[in-house]
């Protein structure tokens, strides 16, 4: 078995209410920056496991992030990255 590291984005669901993104946005205003856009706060996950490949680590946070890691019916999960770890 070889050391990856996985990394996984957890967002709002599109079309749902974001309350942290809207306060963000709100004070960035506040703040003087203009031009900002819809402001959407989520969170990102490095998450170290052992696994005989990418895919299987792959497998497994999909499997991670539908069973605990992210809300199905208020988040959507992206799997950004997986690396081979020290």
């Amino acid at each position: 078995m070889r050391r990856y590291r996985g990394r996984v984005r957890v967002m709002p669901r599109a079309g749902l209410l974001d309350p942290q993104g809207h306060a963000v946005e709100q004070a960035l205003g506040a703040l003087g920056f203009t031009g900002v856009g819809r402001v959407r706060v989520g969170r990102t996950l490095e998450i170290a496991l052992e696994a005989d490949s990418e895919q299987e680590v792959r497998e497994r946070l999909r499997e991670m992030c539908e069973r605990l890691v992210a809300n199905p019916v208020t988040e959507d999960f992206t799997i950004d990255a997986v690396e081979a770890g020290p």
